[in-house]
């Protein structure tokens, strides 16, 4: 860990946005599973939710350019009692979906807590969940094709999010709690070292300025 490559992680995270998320249910090939982590990482999202295999989606997080490790996973048996989740803590569900209902997704404000709920490869936004999302929105179409690849949209979806964000102001300032950040920055920092802490119970050290561990957690 150089000092120049611990500012450059201090800073990816100060922006992170710990109230934009996706849901993806059943989102199961690899490539779209990395391309989507790869987009959450650039528009500054902490932590995504996905319904379906774990371990499926462990193995496409290999394969995500480095990325998926900076992007948390919260895995849900199912899509409603996730969805019910979520809108407990507050998000709105903005579900790409097209229905007659459906606004275009530049027509949706994303500065409020907001989840982006994706369907599947091939079913898409079931008729239960479609139900229970707040908004539906939708990509123009302008040729044959009635749809894009589920990880194209996603980052559509997200990009003009993080454009409403930064217009405002929601980059400028970490929103992340002190402890959030510091457990966080050391996972991001030391990934080898916080996973044999967390096998052994043990707290993260403290870093110093430049990144290293101020103590050794196994002495």
């Amino acid at each position: 860990m150089t000092p120049e490559r611990f500012r450059t992680m201090k800073a990816a995270l100060s922006r992170r946005q710990p109230d934009l998320t996706v849901l993806a249910d059943d989102v199961h090939k690899p490539h779209n599973i990395a391309a989507l982590l790869r987009t959450c990482d650039a528009v500054g999202i902490l932590e995504i939710h996905a319904v379906g295999s774990a371990s499926g989606f462990k193995r496409a997080r290999g394969i995500s350019g480095g990325t998926a490790p900076r992007v948390g996973a919260q895995m849900h048996g199912a899509l409603i009692p996730a969805i019910h989740t979520l809108k407990s803590c507050g998000f709105q569900i903005i579900a790409a979906h097209l229905t007659g209902a459906a606004v275009d997704y530049r027509n949706v404000d994303y500065t409020p807590p907001t989840v982006l709920l994706l369907g599947s490869e091939l079913r898409g936004v079931s008729a239960e969940a479609a139900a229970l999302a707040d908004h539906h929105a939708s990509l123009p179409m302008r040729g044959l094709a009635t749809s894009l690849n589920v990880s194209v949209a996603a980052a559509l979806f997200l990009y003009e999010a993080a454009r409403q964000r930064e217009a405002a102001g929601l980059y400028t300032i970490c929103r992340l709690s002190d402890e959030v950040f510091a457990h966080t920055l050391f996972e991001w920092c030391h990934p080898d070292i916080a996973a044999r802490c967390r096998v052994r119970g043990l707290p993260y050290p403290p870093l110093t300025a430049d990144g290293d561990m101020a103590a050794n957690p196994f002495a």
